[in-house]
């Protein structure tokens, strides 16, 4: 998910679900929304019943309050076809959250797909295909911790990825983000004016579909699923085409690189970000490229005699980065900081809203018997699998392990209400869950030093340039990145529940049962991907190809910073210019919110830290996608003039429309032909075993794969501007 983003109707990518940091003119927003739902309450004298009860419009109004007769709601069938659903968007966004540093939401692709097959089926209704479409939403939305758990791969702990391990600690906090969404739903979702647009937009979708079928959005996703699974096999399977484009010259001694990524799965991705993310990772990369890398390299030695193109990654690599990390950092810092006060207020109508009583269906969570003992189950997974960690390598591990799950429980929930409030106000895909990461493996860190300082700690945690602790910190922060994570996102789907009439326990079991089975899911993705690619500084053995490693940015990002923190080594120096330059973008972004402009923080800070050829690629997404939505709001304007109308259809910035669903295949093709390929290679021992590069030279695989994907773009804009069939 996701990361994350009018209504926005869209599966809009995260870049950790962090790419598009900017909150628009955040304060302004949350207080207008807070002062329309306090004039509202007092102005009615039946104060919860207002708040409890939107008054309901054409768009609001419950789908059951439409509908009296019963509905088929949570079903056998649904859990299964929600599951099958779940391992193939959990598998994608694992595979493109290692390969790129981003995820996409998978709610709004799997309610299409459900929609199809149930109607397929017969006797489908909107709340079947609301619960299928949470359950996958949960699980892909867990692919998160694709962001921690390589790191332990990276630091030399594991050499691969332990099933019970990975799928139990991501279990624990998936369920943990659930459990934790269940009080704070009255206070954000219920008696909240807060907008959750994705929440609104995947409502939006089912209503449609439910009324008017969806075989033109579902012709879409398949049309670029198969499109880009099969650029992707000649590309990353036969290497008939190439990946990369990349051109270096030097000026003096300074060395310039422009590198773009022939990447659909970009594409897509930036149509979904929308303009303001894709051009902040444009500015980052300018940054990072046209100033860091040029000035380093022409000040620093090269005394390994490197060729210009190779110091001037090796440069961006071991210090630019850390510029792009300290300024990741100082962002999302700066918006936890702008969300502080709405997120208080909204934990104290949390506390007032509980002690109301729960009698609808529609109005009532699980048990509180049950959510104790779900909570008391998910406390003691985390303590076993932490134990179960250090007791092999460690003795005296009970405070730490203690330490551990209490600072999981309080951060958790802490960072539940702000990731729900954050995805009330800006949506999912927007909210900075990076930065809150970033906050916990700093807090962490010092945490372990503190008990280490108390004589609280195993020596044996501190020992061997502290890579266990190094290690046990990244174990910890996979369960926080996997609360944060579905919390975040569970809010947006019990959001959709509410405008469609869902039951809100049975769709937080379904949300439960989605984290199972994405659970079960990431530890043979995981294992799969890493012995058919590796990962950037980690390959599972010699011989492999280097250029073709996952390069995993935040794993290695989070193994980076826990491992500076205890070893002392961390390069301070460009990350206080990184923090440096956060704070200049932070006061930039908030003069350019005076003029109704933006330039988000959090994009810049990425677009820094990612490779250009992902940075440059998703910008000509973001780019196109604006262009293409530019041309189709002008054409319906012109529509609506010459039929003398002085209201024309607006097109949304996350219009669930032919382009979004287009977008949305585009990701999951690729994604899932990486995967395939990860299989055959992992089966086959090697990971060019189907390679053709051999028959041609370079430069034509370059210019063919150029060509190729400029076609597929031009195609991809002309199936997005053709007009919508008369019926």
């Amino acid at each position: 998910m996701n990361y994350g983003l009018a209504p926005p109707r869209l599966p809009a990518p995260l870049l950790f679900r962090f790419i598009q940091g900017q909150t628009s003119p955040l304060r302004h927003r949350i207080e207008k929304f807070m002062k329309d739902g306090q004039q509202a309450a007092s102005a009615c004298p039946e104060h919860r019943s207002c708040t409890s009860r939107p008054v309901h419009n054409d768009h609001t109004r419950p789908w059951r309050m439409t509908h009296p007769s019963p509905l088929r709601e949570l079903t056998l069938r649904g859990l299964i076809l929600g599951a099958l659903i779940t391992v193939v968007f959990t598998a994608s966004n694992v595979y493109l959250g290692l390969r790129i540093g981003l995820t996409f939401a998978s709610s709004i692709p799997a309610a299409v797909i459900s929609m199809a097959v149930l109607k397929a089926l017969g006797k489908g209704t909107i709340l079947e295909n609301n619960m299928v479409q949470s359950q996958a939403s949960a699980a892909g939305t867990l692919s998160c911790v694709f962001a921690t758990f390589p790191g332990l791969i990276m630091t030399g702990i594991w050499s691969n990825f332990p099933f019970w391990q990975t799928a139990g600690i991501s279990l624990a906090g998936g369920i943990a983000g659930v459990l934790f969404t269940i009080p704070l739903r009255r206070a954000l979702v219920t008696e909240s004016a807060l907008p959750y647009p994705e929440g609104v937009a995947a409502a939006e979708i089912l209503r449609a579909g439910a009324e008017e079928g969806n075989s033109r959005s579902l012709s879409a996703l398949i049309s670029g699923s198969v499109v880009a699974a099969l650029f992707t096999f000649a590309s990353n399977g036969l290497r008939l085409l190439a990946d990369t484009v990349t051109l270096t010259t030097t000026v003096g001694t300074a060395v310039f690189q422009a590198s773009g990524g022939l990447s659909l799965a970009l594409i897509g991705a930036g149509y979904l970000v929308g303009l303001a993310g894709g051009l902040a990772m444009l500015v980052g990369c300018i940054l990072a490229w046209g100033l860091g890398v040029p000035w380093l390299t022409a000040h620093m030695s090269n005394p390994d005699h490197l060729s210009a193109a190779t110091f001037a990654q090796s440069m961006w690599l071991h210090k630019v980065r850390f510029i792009g990390a300290g300024t990741i950092a100082m962002a999302s810092v700066w918006t936890l900081v702008e969300l502080m006060g709405p997120v208080a207020r909204g934990l104290r109508s949390m506390v007032l809203a509980s002690r109301d009583p729960l009698t609808t269906d529609r109005d009532r969570d699980l048990s509180p018997r049950m959510l104790g003992l779900l909570l008391a189950v998910t406390v003691v997974l985390l303590g076993s699998f932490f134990a179960a960690f250090l007791a092999p390598v460690a003795h005296g591990i009970w405070p730490a392990v203690i330490a551990a799950v209490l600072f999981c429980v309080v951060f958790g929930f802490i960072m539940a209400a702000a990731c729900g409030y954050m995805a009330g106000i800006v949506g999912s895909s927007s909210s900075p869950i990076s930065g809150i990461v970033i906050i916990a493996a700093v807090l962490s860190a010092l945490m372990i030093l503190g008990l280490e300082t108390l004589g609280l700690m195993p020596a044996e945690l501190m020992a061997n340039n502290q890579t266990l602790a190094t290690g046990f910190t990244i174990l910890l922060l996979s369960a926080i990145t996997a609360i944060a994570a579905i919390s975040n996102d569970n809010l947006q789907d019990l959001k959709t529940g509410q405008l469609v009439g869902a039951s809100p326990w049975k769709q937080q079991v379904a949300l439960i049962a989605g984290c199972v089975v994405g659970a079960a899911v990431i530890p043979p993705v995981l294992n799969v991907l890493y012995q058919a690619y590796g990962f950037a500084g980690a390959m599972p053995r010699p011989g492999m190809d280097p250029t073709h490693a996952l390069s995993a940015p935040q794993p290695a990002l989070i193994s980076l910073i826990a491992k500076g923190i205890f070893t002392h080594s961390l390069d301070w120096s460009m990350l206080s210019l990184g923090i440096g330059l956060g704070v200049v973008l932070v006061i930039l972004d908030l003069l350019l919110r005076r003029r109704k402009l933006s330039l988000p923080p959090l994009g810049v800070a990425v677009g820094i830290y990612l490779p250009p050829s992902v940075s440059v690629t998703l910008a000509v997404g973001a780019i196109m996608g604006w262009l293409l939505k530019r041309h189709m709001m002008r054409s319906r304007a012109h529509a609506a003039s010459s039929r003398h109308t002085t209201s024309p259809t607006p097109v949304a910035e996350h219009d669930a429309s032919v382009g979004t669903m287009l977008a949305s295949g585009l990701i999951v093709g690729e994604s899932l032909t990486g995967v395939a390929l990860a299989i055959l290679s992992g089966a086959l021992g090697k990971d060019d075993a189907l390679s053709l590069a051999a028959w041609f030279p370079a430069s034509v695989t370059t210019v063919l794969g150029f060509i190729i994907f400029c076609a597929i773009c031009l195609w991809f804009s002309r199936t997005v501007l053709k007009p919508e069939p008369t019926q």
